[in-house]
């Protein structure tokens, strides 16, 4: 607490003159300190969306959208992408330092021999639809995690929450590789501790029993930023769905499927799939001109999807980076001149050149290039959101394992600004 500050606050009726401390974190903005506002009011504060509310202390990741700034335990995204692995990440974020070697090959060692699921799990696959949403089977497999390793669930000891949070990493690519190949009928291919996290979850997804697959070191390179990039992302919704469920003292996999339960909207993490769409939906460049005219039209209902960004009022520090692999990969597999890939990059193009969208600062961000990049791995565009889960499933488990570890941790319970019929009394009828 830096310093007491008088409010005052008008109630219509009477004015309430009331003192509330701020707060001052590591950086960024102050906060007002309003939990004893009702005590000394008898009022709420009103936020929806809650965009101007602090929920919780936290240590892990700061964003700053006016500068385009996003860190990990301090590290600029910028240079985690560049010189690090995803594990390395997924470590950082864990634990809060960087790994040095021994430290990193004691945790590869970890993640990898927990890579298997309990073979009486693939059943639940048989339940499904072979259409089924990879997400909706998602949440289903995920959620029923708890039901096979409750040896671990004691979410006060944190031997149980280490040991969760290494089978969460380890386990989701398997689940997501699963999803794929039951979409398609295809066989489970089950995972190798030969292999890399990310050339693993490779093979599980496009090797079958007479076909090996051997991964192309610049896409793997690829698949592995896109993950790291997607690790985390400070209070967004699902990781603050993970956070409201955990404060009721679920277990981790219930809490981790909450959030990707909260993923799949499409204003959250199906924004990726929604941008690949909306290339197919434009179909070729010709058409460009026509939806860059509806996308101006206050009046018209389309939308660009994949550009511009809610936290981002500049350019999002995460889009630069996967601007940069997309086009790696582009090269890599000679795709430059593919109808898809040629509109992409047009339609990037006019938007980082057209007035209108660089006065409105609607810059194509991280979802736009990652769908590009997903989809010349070979990934159908169900699946994007299923991969952003896998990334962002060590963010979701390092909040989790925080807010247990946090002393002022209480049980999450918003309140309201009831509108809705005062006292009535129910009329006598007969």
């Amino acid at each position: 607490m830096s310093k007491l500050n008088s409010v005052t606050l008008n109630n219509q009726q009477s004015e309430s003159l009331c003192e509330l401390p701020i707060l001052s974190g590591a950086t960024g903005p102050d906060v007002v300190d309003v939990q004893t506002l009702y005590k000394q009011t008898g009022m709420f504060t009103y936020d929806p969306g809650f965009t101007s509310t602090a929920s919780c202390r936290s240590a892990i990741t700061y964003i700053d959208g006016e500068a385009g700034v996003l860190l990990y335990r301090g590290y600029p995204i910028e240079q985690l992408a560049e010189k690090c692995s995803f594990l390395e990440v997924c470590y950082l974020l864990l634990e809060a330092e960087l790994p040095n070697a021994d430290e990193l090959k004691t945790f590869e060692k970890e993640v990898t021999t927990h890579t298997m699921v309990h073979d009486q799990l693939t059943n639940f696959f048989k339940g499904f639809r072979r259409d089924a949403h990879p997400m909706a089977i998602m949440v289903g497999v995920v959620g029923a995690l708890s039901a096979f390793y409750h040896d671990s669930l004691d979410i006060h000891s944190p031997k149980d929450r280490h040991i969760s949070a290494i089978r969460l990493i380890a386990k989701v690519p398997t689940i997501v590789a699963m999803c794929y190949k039951y979409s398609v009928g295809s066989p489970f291919m089950y995972p190798q501790n030969k292999l890399k996290y990310v050339d693993n979850f490779l093979r599980m997804m496009h090797a079958t029993p007479c076909a090996e697959y051997e991964p192309n070191p610049v896409l793997v390179r690829a698949l592995d930023r896109i993950l790291i990039l997607h690790a985390d992302h400070e209070q967004n919704a699902s990781t603050s769905t993970v956070r409201l469920a955990g404060s009721s003292g679920a277990n981790p996999f219930a809490c981790i499927t909450a959030g990707i339960a909260c993923l799949w909207g499409s204003a959250h993490g199906g924004a990726n799939e929604a941008a690949l769409n909306m290339l197919k939906e434009i179909g070729d460049v010709s058409q460009i001109p026509i939806y860059i005219a509806k996308a101006k039209d206050k009046n018209d209902s389309f939308r660009l999807m994949g550009f511009g960004h809610r936290v981002y009022k500049n350019y999002d520090p995460r889009a630069k980076l996967m601007r940069e692999t997309c086009h790696e990969v582009l090269t890599e597999l000679g795709l430059h001149d593919d109808p898809l890939f040629k509109l992409a990059l047009e339609l990037e193009r006019i938007a980082l050149e057209d007035e209108y969208f660089v006065s409105k600062k609607l810059y194509p961000n991280v979802d736009f290039y990652s769908g590009i990049v997903l989809h010349a791995l070979g990934i159908p565009s169900n699946m994007f959101t299923a991969i952003f889960a896998m990334g962002r499933t060590v963010g979701w488990i390092s909040h989790w394992d925080e807010m247990i570890s946090d002393p002022e941790q209480k049980i999450g319970r918003p309140r309201q600004l009831y509108t809705g019929a005062v006292r009535r009394d129910v009329p006598d009828r007969w």
